[in-house]
């Protein structure tokens, strides 16, 4: 796997096809993400076109004999190793993690999971059911506590539940966009974000909510939703910061890039909530305002992401 720093000049002559768009919950924001990216590539020389998965799935990739794959696909379908395993039978370089690292990804409970196992700090949770006890849920996790589909990013079907009935409708409203809920326990505190490209740790981003919670209105459509960079901790706490989110990310596989979301509780402890393996690249997204803020321009960004992709199995080996 190439380390994120290259020019555009390293993809002339290679035909990019910025994949976005498809079925998922996520689409809305997907496309808005890889017309950006896009955008970016062409500013830069590049020869890259835009395909839709959704208009004629992986027969209409192929059509378009793509040398490189820039993976913009948000949510299921796109971001769970899926596209991925199809793209490495083909032997297409691609952007992002790798066929494990992205199915881990996309899945909470088994990446949390993975960092018990490695005892790095995460929430505790429990998968629910229809037939769960809920007062038992309760009196393990505490209140409030938060619900989630075990498989849906952009923070959908996400609730956060202060009494034992909410949980129940919690757990529906979950289950509409999931199999699978989890329940977690709630960590009162301040939101962090940290992106990680190729083998840099770019600034973190303290996240701030007027509604205190930051949930798909305010991370896409609210415009007093506040992103503080710098984000406030001192030199030590966030390279502290910055080397549990490179453990994270890399306990579950994950390259090139990527996004870890974190939270720091009143004793100044951090919990890892979950990883991105392909976070947004919209006007109102993370990963760009973390690279300004490191002095790296949108399309040196996004010229810096397409640099990572790798070989037929070289994601998984890196």
């Amino acid at each position: 796997m190439q380390k994120a720093s290259a020019s555009a000049a390293d993809a002339q002559g290679n035909r990019v096809v910025v994949v976005y768009g498809g079925t998922s919950a996520e689409r809305d924001v997907s496309l808005k993400s890889g017309q950006a990216v896009l955008a970016a590539l062409l500013r830069q020389g590049i020869d890259a076109v835009g395909y839709d998965p959704y208009e004629a799935g992986l027969t209409g990739l192929e059509q378009l004999a793509p040398e490189q794959v820039f993976i913009a696909l948000h949510g299921r379908g796109g971001e769970d190793g899926c596209l991925q395993g199809a793209l490495e039978l083909l032997g297409i370089r691609y952007t992002g993690s790798g066929v494990l690292a992205s199915a881990l990804g996309m899945d909470k409970q088994r990446t949390k999971q993975v960092w018990q196992a490695l005892g790095l700090p995460t929430p505790e949770s429990v998968i629910l059911s229809g037939s769960s006890d809920w007062q038992s849920v309760v009196e393990q996790l505490g209140l409030p506590l938060i619900v989630k589909p075990v498989h849906e990013g952009s923070t959908l079907g996400i609730t956060i539940v202060n009494s034992r009935d909410e949980l129940v409708s919690a757990y529906h409203e979950a289950a509409r966009f999931d199999a699978q809920v989890m329940a977690e326990r709630f960590v009162v505190g301040d939101e962090y974000t940290v992106a990680l490209l190729g083998e840099q740790v770019l600034p973190a981003i303290l996240v701030e909510v007027p509604g205190g919670f930051y949930d798909y209105e305010a991370k896409y459509l609210s415009n007093t939703t506040q992103y503080h960079l710098p984000c406030g901790l001192s030199g030590e706490d966030e390279q502290a910061l910055a080397e549990l989110c490179q453990q994270a990310f890399a306990a579950i596989g994950g390259s090139g890039w990527g996004r870890v979301d974190v939270m720091r509780d009143a004793d100044g402890q951090f919990w890892l909530l979950e990883v991105n393996t392909v976070p947004g690249m919209t006007d109102h997204s993370l990963v760009p305002q973390a690279a300004a803020h490191a002095g790296i321009g949108f399309d040196q960004l996004v010229v810096e992401i397409l640099a990572t992709a790798g070989w037929q199995g070289d994601h998984e080996a890196a």
